[in-house]
C-alpha cells in the first residue's frame, strides 16, 4: 500500500492535497500505461520518440464500435472520430466538442496551450494556470468530481487523469450518462507529448497540438544534450516533496525520478514503486550531493533543512547544494513541463549552460 503524508496543522489542507498530488504522479510510471518510456535515450539517439495521438489496440468491450485509425495530431481533425485513450478505451465524439470539462490542472493547461481554453466550461479547485483558468466553473473540489455539474454545464466533453487521479466509478457514471469521457495518464515525458497530441486530436486542434509537442521535444532534447555535453559525474539527487512528520521523495523508476535523470542527476529514490516515504537512516547512506525543494513553495528553506537533525552531515547539507524548485513545472505533465526541466537541471547544477525555452 502507498504511503502518503499525514496533516494534522491548521491550514495543511491544501499542501497535502498537493504533495499527495505529486507522489500520484511519481506512481504513474509504475501503472502499465500505453504511453511510451523516455528515461533514457532512443535508439535513435532521441531523448524523447516522437509519438502520434494515433490509437493502438482498443480494449472496449465486445460489440462497441472500433475505432477508425485516428488522423495524426498534425492534420485536421474530422468527425464523427473514434479514440483509444491512455487506459485503451474507445472514445466516440460524434462532433467537435464545444463545452469542454477538464478534471486535472494539466489537462486544462493542455486545452488552454492549444487554443481551446474559450470552450472550458468545468474546472477543478486547483487549477491556477493561466490565469484564465481560475474563472472556470469548478467541479472538482478536494478531489471528489460533481457529477451533476458536469450535467448540468452540457459538457460533451470531459478529460481526465487516470485512477489514480479521478475516480473511476465516477467516469463510469458519466460515460453511462452518455458524456465521452477521455483518460490521459502519461507516465514519464513521452508520455506527455503524447497526451498533448491525444487531446488536441479530440478537442480539434490537431494541428496546434502537433506543433506544441514538436517545439516541446526540441526544446527537451537540446536541454538533455546541454547537460550530457558538460562532462561531469551525475551528482546524487534527493527530491524532497515533504519533510514534515515523514521524509517524502521520488520512488523507483517514476515520473520525478525520470525528470532527474533526463536533467542531469542520479535520483535518490525510497527503493520501492509505491512507497514514497524514506528513512532518514537510508537517506543519510545514499548521501545526497544536492537536494532539491519541491516544497519551496511550502516555505522549507535551506537553512531549516540544514537545522534538521542529522542532515549536516549529508554532503549536499556541508556544499551549500540544498535548492528550491518550482514543484509545479516539474511535475505537472503539461506544457510547461519544458520549463521544469530546465528549472531542474539548474538546481542540480546552478552552473550549466542551457539554452533557454519559449514560455
Amino acid at each position: 500500500m502507498t504511503r502518503s503524508p499525514r496533516r494534522h496543522a491548521p491550514g495543511a489542507a491544501p499542501r497535502l492535497f498537493a504533495v499527495v498530488a505529486a507522489l500520484l504522479l511519481a506512481v504513474a510510471a509504475c501503472a502499465g500505461g500505453a504511453t511510451p518510456s523516455a528515461a533514457g535515450p532512443s535508439p535513435t539517439g532521441s531523448l524523447v520518440p516522437a509519438v502520434t495521438a494515433t490509437p493502438g489496440p482498443s480494449a472496449a468491450p465486445v460489440g462497441a464500435a472500433t475505432p477508425a485509425a485516428a488522423p495524426s495530431a498534425a492534420a485536421a481533425t474530422t468527425y464523427p472520430l473514434a479514440l483509444a485513450d491512455d487506459e485503451g478505451t474507445v472514445v466516440n465524439l460524434p462532433s467537435r466538442p464545444e463545452r469542454i470539462v477538464s478534471l486535472t490542472p494539466a489537462t486544462t493547461e493542455i486545452l488552454f496551450a492549444l487554443g481551446a481554453g474559450d470552450r472550458v466550461v468545468g474546472a477543478t479547485d486547483v487549477d491556477d494556470y493561466p490565469e484564465a483558468a481560475k474563472s472556470v466553473t469548478r467541479v472538482v473540489a478536494m478531489g471528489a468530481i460533481d457529477i451533476e455539474k458536469i450535467v448540468g454545464l452540457g459538457a460533451d466533453l470531459v478529460v481526465a487523469g487516470g485512477n489514480n487521479f479521478n475516480s473511476p466509478a465516477a467516469l463510469a457514471k458519466l460515460r453511462g450518462l452518455g458524456i465521452p469521457v477521455l483518460v490521459v495518464y502519461a507516465p514519464d515525458v513521452a508520455g506527455v507529448l503524447h497526451d498533448i497530441e491525444l487531446v488536441g486530436t479530440a478537442a480539434g486542434e490537431g494541428p496546434a497540438a502537433a506543433a506544441l509537442a514538436a517545439r516541446m521535444r526540441t526544446e527537451i532534447e537540446a536541454i538533455g544534450s546541454a547537460v550530457a555535453g558538460a562532462g561531469t559525474a551525475r551528482p546524487r539527487v534527493f527530491y524532497e516533496l515533504d519533510a514534515t512528520k515523514e521524509i517524502f521523495g521520488p520512488a523507483d523508476d517514476s515520473f520525478v525520478a525520470r525528470m532527474i535523470r533526463l536533467a542531469g542527476g542520479d535520483p535518490i529514490t525510497t527503493g520501492s514503486t509505491t512507497v514514497f516515504s524514506i528513512p532518514l537512516e537510508t537517506l543519510l547512506t545514499a548521501d545526497p550531493q544536492v537536494i532539491v525543494l519541491g516544497d519551496a513553495a511550502y516555505g522549507v528553506t535551506a537553512e531549516q533543512v540544514a537545522a534538521r537533525p542529522g542532515w549536516s552531515a549529508m554532503t549536499a547539507v556541508r556544499t551549500g547544494a540544498v535548492r528550491p524548485v518550482d514543484n509545479v513545472v516539474v511535475t505537472r505533465p503539461g506544457p510547461r513541463l519544458v520549463e521544469g526541466l530546465r528549472a531542474l537541471a539548474l538546481a542540480i547544477d546552478p552552473g550549466a549552460q542551457l539554452p533557454s525555452v519559449a514560455p
